[in-house]
């Protein structure tokens, strides 16, 4: 974990203990796969539980219930998909993904390539682990919608009130090409706009709080600690 997940060198060493717990109870729950030719042995596996349950860190909570095999491909793999053209028109095409996620099917698809240059490179302000696990996340409260379960109402609201101006932010400028911290990505919907946030949340945290302090804040309290304490990224 010490070679691949450069974070975790830098977390103290309490948070060490509790992300090495939440890892073993992780692989002791979840079934890994190999598609495409790809062998999974110890090293895929703990790299990416270690970026996944980077994310449970301080908080009380289920170990991502709604998750049961993540499937690994070595690299970008292609799926079939339907794109609406116009009306009752559709057509038939293939895309290339990174990886995807699933309520519905209990999986995740990552591509190991990603998944391990993300881990290697924690300030870039992508990570697709990260941001498919945020995914399972806002499943959790039977939805997908942008809002994990929150303790309370007026946390609900809170969050709900900032995402909705975050969000409605981002597709503006999305629509007129005006550069963003935060991947345009996000601006597709609610659910795309929180797993981005969490991306940056955790690999751009001095940016994130300082262009979107209302948004960083509402994640902060959600994820229960501030990631600037071992953030890799260079003060700016």
């Amino acid at each position: 974990m010490k070679r691949n997940v450069l974070f975790f060198r830098r977390l103290s060493p309490n948070d060490q203990a509790e992300l090495l717990g939440h890892v073993q109870v992780f692989l002791d729950e979840k079934r890994f796969e190999g598609c495409g030719g790809l062998e999974v042995g110890d090293e895929i596996c703990v790299t990416i539980a270690a970026q996944a349950c980077l994310l449970l860190l301080h908080r009380q909570t289920d170990y991502f219930p709604h998750l049961t095999t993540v499937l690994v491909y070595p690299s970008t793999y292609m799926v079939e998909e339907q794109r609406h053209v116009e009306g009752p028109i559709w057509e038939e095409g293939k895309s290339a993904r990174l990886g995807e996620t699933g309520r519905k099917l209990g999986t995740i698809v990552l591509a190991w390539d990603a998944s391990k240059s993300g881990a290697a490179d924690p300030a870039d302000g992508k990570n697709v682990v990260l941001h498919e696990f945020a995914h399972q996340l806002d499943y959790e409260n039977g939805a997908e919608d942008g809002a994990p379960i929150l303790g309370t109402r007026a946390q609900q609201l809170s969050w709900q009130k900032t995402m909705r101006i975050e969000f409605a932010s981002l597709r503006a400028a999305d629509e007129t090409g005006i550069p963003t911290l935060l991947d345009t990505y996000g601006a597709t919907n609610p659910a795309e706009f929180f797993a981005v946030a969490v991306e940056a949340f955790f690999e751009r945290p001095r940016a994130l709080r300082a262009r979107h302090p209302n948004l960083y804040a509402e994640l902060q309290r959600y994820f229960r600690h501030d990631p600037v304490e071992f953030s890799a990224e260079t003060a700016k």
